[in-house]
């Protein structure tokens, strides 16, 4: 009996055989802990590398050992740049913030722009981009500080530029800029009477105010630039009339009129009359006296 059992075929139930599973095919829960496994295997590595290249990092062979500095340095020295920027910086060559480091040369006086970059294998290198004064800006809240050529207003010493001659804007917060561009527009307009402006003002209602470097004051009213233009276009074309006139010096001139301008010589009281738009136009008084 025991034998026949021994001899006996497999067992069939329900049409398939009962037999070990084929080579290769393991059950779920054995599947699951081998991929669990391998998971935490390549975790591990993973882990290692990065500590080991944190160690790699930190060694003394990848400390910054120089700053080489290049561009502008009219204004500053390298050695005073380095001296203002260098506490600022934190790091070696892979760990340094590059952006960090641009604000940090930046905040060094007079320097516009920093653009740092990476020279292996453990030095940095600036390429920088000094402002250049054009003017003076007035602020009664903040002080006086400088206007680059962009319009831009930053702070530097004022004792650097105190023989340069430059002219004083003033005007709201924010306007920098666009007072800086009429006074570029109107210099060409004032040059053929032998004058600039030493200032120009912007009130908070859009008035324009300018004084000129021979001491008189031009009220050139509101408007749009072109408008403002126009009216002191007129004006340059026609004033040498009126001085030739009365052989006085301007003192003051309001532009403010729609067809015309009133001004004050020294030593002259005049009354005005309208100016044509003509380049030919005749004087702007009609009626003087002499005090």
């Amino acid at each position: 009996m025991n034998a026949m059992a021994a001899l006996a075929p497999p067992a069939f139930k329900a049409g398939r055989w009962r037999s070990a599973p084929p080579a290769g095919v393991f059950p779920d829960d054995l599947r699951l802990l081998l991929i669990t496994t391998r998971l935490v295997l390549a975790l591990a590595l993973l882990a290692w590398l990065a500590l080991a290249g944190q160690a790699l990092l930190r060694q003394p062979a990848f400390a910054l050992r120089g700053i080489r500095i290049e561009g502008e340095v009219g204004r500053n020295s390298a050695s005073t740049i380095r001296a203002n920027a260098l506490p600022k910086l934190n790091g070696n060559f892979f760990t340094v913030d590059l952006t960090a480091a641009r604000r940090a040369f930046e905040s060094v006086p007079w320097v516009r722009q920093a653009v740092v970059r990476r020279v292996w294998p453990n030095r940095l290198a600036v390429t920088l981009e000094e402002h250049r004064p054009v003017a003076v800006w007035n602020d009664e809240a903040a002080g006086d500080r400088l206007v680059n050529s962009f319009g831009e207003v930053f702070e530097a010493n004022l004792g650097d530029v105190e023989d340069d001659s430059l002219p004083t804007l003033s005007g709201p917060p924010g306007s920098a800029a666009h007072v800086l561009a009429v006074l570029q527009r109107l210099a060409p307009l004032l040059a053929p009477l032998g004058v600039h402006a030493d200032s120009l003002r912007l009130s908070g209602r859009g008035s324009w105010h300018a004084e000129l470097d021979s001491g008189a004051e031009l009220e050139l009213g509101r408007g749009s630039d072109d408008e403002l233009l126009a009216r002191a276009s007129r004006f340059a074309a026609t004033l040498g009339q009126v001085t030739q006139r009365f052989q006085r010096p301007l003192e003051y001139a309001d532009l403010r009129h729609t067809d015309g301008y009133a001004v004050r010589l020294k030593g002259v009281t005049t009354t005005t009359t309208a100016v044509p738009l003509s380049a030919a136009a005749a004087p702007a008084t009609t009626a003087a006296r002499r005090p």
